[in-house]
This record gives structure tokens, C-alpha cells and sequence, in this order.
């Protein structure tokens, strides 16, 4: 999902200085081995939530887990009664950059990784680089110690055949395709990302390429249809089925029809054209990321957005603007889309389909990381999964999608403490993920207030 309308140009604004990013100065403790009491544990499997468990992290890693167990003599004891440990969020479509201007979008790697971070986001996935070396060396950071962040799993630059896009490259052929998986993956990119103008041939030598390598690849399709993707053996589809051209009348083969999002809102989930699709992305093992933030910010009657107070106020201003002139508006697709893509998902698993979670922070604005991330896991509580199903969606199914499940994705002892802490009960009440009390990413100790009031403000410059 990219810009869909222009938002208003930063002003003139003074360059800030970012502030120290050592990760020191955003732990809230900071020990070797730490006992967490009284907790309630939601472990990201699906499961019902254990209470009054301990949790004892020792070293980086989950040393063990019980409702009987004493604290070792050598922890730092917390008490978290009332409060919830789940699995840090795993989110499979997120972006370290933000619409600063019409078609134009600013490098926020910075306070973006703070903000997932502070919104108990310890592994991502960038879908999608505007960039080039940035994510790579964000990534190669946090690995490092050296920034406070989620874990990233970076993505190359997007591969697009001609589009309108300053910052984005065009592929020549299918040959141009295979060097630019080559020339990224030996740089570092764990990950690749086809966009709406590739071919067929093209993206086919992308997924052939990057196979090779043993890395993964995904997709925001529009002159390529869902179903010729599955059949190339794409590994997953973003913004679930809004992307798909798959029901669109006439399509003409490797061209972007410009009514692919309005033939989703008009499609009736029941149709077997759908049921149809949807068995075979399944049996070729496609997942589809969920997106749903960024739709939402473009509904009318929907609430405000969280998380707009971060943001530089010429682009908090310009969000709610746009909010306010949906109130009313009849003509906008963007209110069906949601609740058709709503169903959609929700259908997709109940045929057994693997869904990923995303925010996109494109769009108009309004989609603030790590706020944001909560929020998907809202919508799909909506759109009619339980909050355990939801949790699991944004935690284990990424991490399996990914491949990390060995190390992330559950509350499980021997796995990394990479640990949500929140206030509340988010198992019960989503919402709940909100309240963000702790988060532990490889055993250290984050508070979100600290990571959130370092880039309060600034977000938009750097």
C-alpha cells in the first residue's frame, strides 16, 4: 500500500539533532536474571491464558516458566500482578519510512525502530525499502546492540517494473530481476518484495532467484494475479486479498487494471470464485499478511488513529485534516474494503489459510508504528477472531512464517525472552495491548515511555 492521496508537505522545520541511542538509556532494569511473579502468561499459541505463573529469564533467554516455582536467589524479583506476558509481536509488513509529501516519503529508520519497539514489536519483517542500505544497517544494529529495536528481517528495494515513484527503481527483464536478488542478497537482504507493475517473467525470476538462496519472497500484486503468483510458488501475498486483480473483468495479462481495490469491495465473500482462490493459495502454501491499519485510516467513521501526538505537527495536522474531511463522504470505497477484507480473512483461515500481521504506515498517515501494530491485532478481533487467536496471528504465525519459531513467537522455556508485558488482560480485552508495561527484546528490559518520549515530536524528521 502506498500513498493513495497527497498529503501536505513538511513546512519548514529545523534539523534535530537525534537524541543518544545508546540502548542503556531506555532500559527500565537492567540484570542478568530477573524472576516475573504473579503473571498472568498468554503464550501465543492459541492456548487460554495460565495464571499466576513465574517467569524466570536468565541470560537472554525463558529459564523456565511455572505457577509453583521460586525465584532464583540471584534474580531481580517484579511482581506483575494484573498484568499479562505474551510473545513480543512478530509483524510481517512494516516500513521504516513514512508519506512526508505527495509521493514522497521520509527515512524514519530512527524513531521507528523505537516506536515498534516501545509497542512490544521485537521481531519485524520491512516489506518493502525505499531506501536501499538502511534497513540492512538497522538491521545489522540491532543485532549488534548498538540501537534499541526489533529485531529486523530486512527486505531489498522493491522490485517493480515502471512506475511513478521517485524513489523506487524499475526493472529492465526478467534478467535485470535476477541481478537485483542477486546484487541485494549479497549485501545482506534477508527478504525480497515484488510490487504492482512487475511481469510474470520478472517475478518469476525473482521468486526462482531468491529460492535459490534460500530466502523468501512476497508480494503487493496488481498486473500479476494471486493465482499465476501461487502457481510461480510465491511464499506470500500482502494486504491479504485486496491486492488480488484475480476478479477484475477483462484483466489484460501484465497490466495494473486501475478497479482492483474497488473489485474486492464489491465481492461477496461467499462467491466460489473466492472459496476457489483461497484453496489455491492454501495447497500452495501462500500466506497472506493483513494490513488492515492502513484501510482503516482511509474509512470514513472510523475512530482517530493512535499515536498521532509523536509526530512532527505539520504531519499530525495533515492526518486529521484528512480525517476530518472523510466524515460524510459517500464516494470512497474504502469503508466496504474493510469490511469485505474483514470477511475475507477471517474466511481464509477457517479454510485453513496461514495469516501474517502488518500495519503499512503509508498510505494517507495515520498508521503510527508500534501503536499501530496493537491496532491490527484490534481489527482482527473484529473481524471476528478471539483475542488469542489474534495474538497468535501477530506472534507465532509470523515466526514460523520466518522462521524463527525455534527461538520467538511463544512464551516457552529455552526460547529468547523477547517479551511483552502489559497491563491488563489482552487475552480478555485486545485493546489491552495498548498498555504496554514492559518489553523485553533478547532478555533487556525496555519502558516504552522511555523509548516513546525520545522521539515525541521528531517523528517526520529522522
Amino acid at each position: 500500500m502506498r500513498t493513495l492521496i497527497a498529503v501536505l508537505v513538511l513546512g519548514a522545520v529545523a534539523v534535530a539533532q537525534s537524541p543518544p541511542d545508546d540502548p542503556g538509556n531506555f532500559l527500565a532494569v537492567d540484570n542478568p536474571v530477573i524472576a516475573l511473579t504473579h503473571a498472568r502468561v498468554i503464550d501465543g499459541t492459541g492456548a487460554a491464558a495460565r495464571e499466576d505463573q513465574t517467569v524466570v529469564i536468565r541470560n537472554g533467554n525463558i529459564a523456565a516458566i511455572g505457577g509453583s516455582l521460586q525465584p532464583p536467589a540471584d534474580a531481580l524479583v517484579m511482581d506483575l500482578t494484573g498484568k499479562s506476558v505474551l510473545p513480543g509481536l512478530v509483524m510481517l509488513h512494516e516500513h521504516m519510512y513514512y508519506p512526508t509529501g505527495p509521493s514522497v516519503y521520509g527515512q524514519l529508520g530512527e524513531s521507528f525502530v523505537r516506536l515498534y519497539l516501545a509497542g512490544g514489536v521485537t521481531t519485524l519483517r520491512t516489506a518493502g525499502n525505499l531506501n536501499g542500505i538502511m534497513d540492512l544497517n538497522l538491521a545489522r544494529a540491532v543485532s549488534a546492540g548498538r540501537m534499541a529495536g526489533p529485531s529486523i528481517d530486512a527486505t531489498a528495494p522493491y522490485l517493480d517494473g515502471p512506475n511513478e515513484f521517485l524513489q523506487q527503481y524499475a526493472l529492465k527483464d526478467a534478467a535485470d530481476a535476477r541481478r537485483q536478488v542477486a546484487y541485494w542478497a549479497d549485501l545482506g537482504a534477508t527478504s525480497f518484495k515484488a510490487y504492482m507493475h512487475i511481469t510474470r517473467a520478472e517475478l518469476a525470476a525473482v521468486i526462482e532467484e531468491a529460492h535459490r538462496r534460500g530466502l523468501k519472497v512476497t508480494a503487493h500484486l496488481c498486473s500479476v494475479t494471486y493465482a499465476e503468483a501461487a502457481a510461480m510458488g510465491i511464499d506470500d501475498l500482502e494486504h491479504g486479498f485486496v491486492a488480488s486483480t484475480d476478479f477484475v473483468p477483462g484483466k489484460q495479462t501484465d497490466s495494473c487494471p486501475d478497479q482492483g481495490e474497488a473489485s474486492i469491495a464489491s465481492i461477496d465473500p461467499r462467491d466460489p470464485a473466492v472459496a476457489r482462490l483461497m484453496r489455491t493459495l492454501i495447497d500452495r502454501r501462500v500466506a497472506l499478511t493483513s494490513t488492515l491499519p492502513v484501510f482503516e485510516a482511509l474509512a470514513p467513521g472510523r475512530p482517530m488513529p493512535p499515536g498521532l501526538d509523536v509526530l512532527v505537527p505539520e504531519l499530525r495536522l495533515a492526518y486529521e485534516r484528512f480525517h476530518e474531511s472523510l466524515a460524510g463522504n459517500t464516494t470512497t470505497i474504502y469503508g466496504r474494503l474493510l469490511t469485505t477484507e474483514m470477511a475475507l480473512e477471517r474466511a481464509f483461515v477457517a479454510a485453513g489459510g496461514t495469516l501474517l500481521a502488518g500495519t503499512d504506515p503509508t498510505g494517507a498517515g495515520g498508521v503510527v508504528p508500534g501503536y499501530a501494530d496493537a491496532r491490527e491485532l484490534e481489527l482482527l478481533v473484529e473481524a471476528g477472531f478471539t483475542p488469542v487467536e489474534a495474538i497468535r496471528i501477530g506472534t507465532l504465525n509470523g515466526a514460523r512464517y520466518l522462521g524463527r519459531d525455534r527461538r520467538v513467537g511463544t512464551v516457552e522455556a529455552g526460547k529468547q525472552a523477547d517479551l511483552l508485558v502489559t497491563r491488563g488482560n489482552p487475552g480478555v480485552r485486545i485493546a489491552d495491548l495498548h498498555d504496554v508495561d514492559l518489553v523485553f527484546q533478547a532478555g533487556m528490559a525496555y519502558d516504552p515511555q522511555r523509548l516513546i518520549d525520545s522521539v515525541r515530536g521528531h517523528v517526520g524528521l529522522w
